[in-house]
């Protein structure tokens, strides 16, 4: 047998014996991950995959394919969330799809589409679909349901998809919504941290971005990082202290490490790439035990969710 037909052989059996121990491991949500406000999860399941961007884009598909192509699929740029819920055995894929269809109806959202696998567009439909990587979300291409909805309210618009589909007799979803805005300006230049630490001796950063859960920092940030630099050079007997912070969801421990984690990233970075000498930095997280925003609001988290820097 050919060698190039082997490989996606020995792949294929690779994610059919990981799924079942995968799906069995997991008996709690994932770290620092939540329901949607107003929709929530079908009983019994469990959140197996979970992603947050304050600005990015979603492809929504409105429509059904047509040989083979996209005829409806408008790109939404906002605020992204990503959820996925792995339910175990004994609801059937209709059943799920319709919980989730009734609490997006409850919640004010319009239908797009509504579909099944072949109505869909088959395997070409699912290869679209921006889902979570396996083992956080796994789409059947032969066996899936899809739902999309709109809702506009008070002059903004959000987009809701449901895409379900099953893995071992596991029942996979994955919820998207869209909270459709304009990027919000978080650059802070060398002029402004400057005069922060200068005036109260500290200055909160929104501009250096995650992957949720993660301390790998995304490109985006950079001219922010490029801002940091710029303010240490030109004073040059300035030392800062890094520090980051969260907002209260998830464990303390678990927020308490990411925090510091994602200082000493963004101090390793600045050595790095912008040839800051490493003893003028000093990095600490402190998870969510300064907050500038009320937790209980989404709008208070992401103020939350923050690096300052600090005057020694």
């Amino acid at each position: 047998m050919p060698l190039a037909t082997i490989k996606p052989l020995l792949l294929l059996l690779t994610l059919s014996l990981f799924a079942p121990t995968a799906a069995l491991a997991q008996t709690r949500d994932v770290a620092g991950s939540r329901d949607f406000p107003g929709i929530g999860r079908f009983a019994g399941s469990v959140i197996s995959g979970h992603q947050v961007k304050n600005f990015d884009t979603a492809r929504m598909q409105a429509a059904p394919f047509r040989d083979g192509k996209p005829s409806g699929t408008p790109r939404l740029e906002g605020r992204i969330t990503r959820i996925a819920y792995r339910t175990s055995a004994g609801p059937s894929i209709v059943e799920v799809s319709r919980n989730f269809e009734t609490q997006l109806t409850k919640a004010g959202f319009e239908p797009l589409l509504n579909c099944e696998t072949e109505a869909c567009g088959g395997i070409p439909f699912t290869e679209a679909i921006e889902a979570l990587p396996i083992p956080q979300m796994w789409v059947d291409g032969f066996n899936y349901h899809y739902y999309a909805a709109r809702k506009s309210e008070g002059g903004r618009e959000t987009y809701a998809s449901v895409v379900v589909s099953e893995n071992n007799r596991d029942i996979y979803a994955q919820l998207t919504v869209a909270e459709i805005g304009a990027i919000e300006n978080k650059m802070v230049d060398a002029d402004a941290m400057a005069k922060g630490l200068r005036e109260i001796g500290r200055i909160a950063l929104y501009g250096i971005y995650f992957d949720t859960d993660k301390a790998l920092i995304r490109p985006e940030s950079r001219p922010t990082l490029e801002q940091i630099a710029k303010l240490l050079a030109s004073h040059v007997a300035l030392n800062v202290f890094i520090v980051g912070h969260t907002d209260s969801q998830g464990p303390y421990a678990y927020n308490l490490d990411l925090s510091r984690r994602r200082a000493e990233a963004i101090a390793a970075e600045l050595v790095k790439t912008y040839h800051i000498g490493a003893p003028r930095l000093q990095t600490a997280g402190v998870a969510h035990l300064a907050p500038v925003g009320s937790n209980a609001s989404e709008a208070g988290r992401a103020l939350n969710r923050r690096v300052e820097l600090v005057a020694p």
